[in-house]
């Protein structure tokens, strides 16, 4: 029998499931710190849910199955539209502004590569209400802690920041329509990952014309917002990028971030500020990415309201704080091992145990007979801050032995002495 876990997931063991932990509890203290509130939803949605907001060629890259009365039910790929779901089933009765955060498990059947898994976790945050680019800055905000927290500098992430409205009035310059926009942006979203005659044949099948390519590619070249206005970058989106980065200062994050118009972000929904975040080298898939999309809940059928949001996998960056040397050490979170030195001690152990906890220590019972040499093993193994030890000479006495396990020292205690 194949012991290993299915193809592209992962088992968490005590010391993986730590560093998840220690993760996940960064993602909500962040978000605490920032207002936004967590919510969930269920790991199995209508397999519709995702075809509206992406096509069907979705359906290829997920986990879909029927249940036993024929409905057709996917693994949630992202969260997305769960919560897009959720905001139309409320309706008005939601207040807005909404703040809003989760870390839920995801799944996605593709091509595996480094930091890309077919389950991962993924911390998203996501406001709906908000029209201007204050959601962005405040979303950025958060990103730029959150790498802060987790020991990250400037000068290891790099930040990318654009507006799809500079790339659609260009293409509307060059001619491609409303209808074309979305399609369009997938394909040039693949110019760095797949060859240039790929995309230029696909854009053909569009009636689209590859000098687009050339002009995209020229605009794609700014270093700054004053060079993207002299090649005819759309007003608007210029204002909110500069307006952002002004924001940026006031947070005292803008030195994270940097203008780069190549920025598209294949996702059709995308109506204005886009960014993700790099490690600053070596080749790795995005830290974090996301945008302003304002038109998501018309693809379900309901009223459009402004919204933006990030997602922010696990896999890449435990991947760079692994490279980097900055992931934490996290031993084991025990206070106590009560270990009782013959059989008929095993009860009074337990009542001790049971007074420990009740207090609110961590305490770990060896329930088996075993010899005190390896009780110290054990408890050194578990990271114990103390071994509480009942020999029958010290217990007719009614008292116990502590031995503080950093220093060595051994003292007797009575059990309500303990704490």
């Amino acid at each position: 029998m194949n012991l290993s876990p299915p193809r592209g997931t992962r088992d968490f063991y005590p010391a993986e499931m730590r560093l998840r932990s220690w993760l996940h509890g960064r993602f909500r203290e962040v978000a605490r710190r920032f207002g936004f509130e967590e919510y969930d939803a269920p790991v199995v949605e209508s397999a519709d849910l995702y075809v509206r907001k992406a096509g069907e060629e979705i359906v290829d890259q997920i986990y879909t199955f029927q249940d036993k009365s024929g409905r057709d039910l996917a693994l949630r790929p992202e969260m997305t539209p769960s919560l897009a779901r959720m905001v139309l089933q409320r309706g008005g009765a939601l207040g807005l502004p909404i703040k809003w955060f989760s870390v839920p498990q995801c799944w996605r059947y593709e091509r595996m590569t480094r930091g890309r898994r077919r389950e991962h976790f993924q911390w998203n945050m996501d406001v709906f209400g908000v029209p201007g680019v204050t959601a962005e800055a405040e979303l950025l905000a958060a990103a730029v802690a959150l790498f802060e927290d987790v020991g990250l500098t400037a000068g290891d992430v790099d930040v990318r920041v654009s507006s799809r409205r500079l790339l659609e009035g260009l293409l509307q310059a060059e001619g491609v329509g409303d209808d074309l926009f979305g399609p369009v942006c997938v394909l040039l979203d693949k110019l760095e990952k797949v060859p240039r005659e790929a995309v230029e044949e696909e854009l053909g099948s569009l009636g689209v014309e590859a000098a687009v390519i050339d002009r995209a590619l020229e605009f794609a070249s700014c270093a700054t917002l004053e060079e993207a206005r002299a090649l005819g970058g759309d007003e608007q989106g210029l204002q909110d990028l500069e307006r952002l980065f002004e924001l940026a200062a006031a947070y005292g994050c803008d030195g994270w971030l940097r203008f780069d118009p190549s920025l598209v972000r294949g996702l059709a929904y995308y109506t204005g500020v886009v960014f993700e975040a790099f490690p600053a080298r070596g080749e790795w898939r995005a830290l974090c990415g996301g945008g302003r999309y304002d038109r998501l809940l018309s693809a379900f059928g309901g009223r459009d309201v402004p919204a933006c949001g990030f997602g922010f996998g696990d896999a890449v960056i435990m991947e760079l704080l692994k490279d980097l040397g900055r992931l934490p050490e996290l031993p084991g979170r025990i206070d106590d091992v009560v270990f009782a030195f013959a059989a008929d001690l095993r009860a009074p152990a337990m009542e001790v145990a049971a007074r420990l906890r009740r207090s609110g220590r961590s305490v770990d019972l060896i329930l088996e007979e075993r010899r005190m040499k390896w009780a110290f093993r054990h408890a050194d193994a578990a990271g114990a801050a103390r071994l509480v030890l009942l020999a029958p000479e010290e217990w007719e006495r009614g008292v116990l032995k502590v031995r503080d396990l950093s220093t060595g020292e051994e003292v007797e205690r009575r059990p309500e002495e303990l704490g």
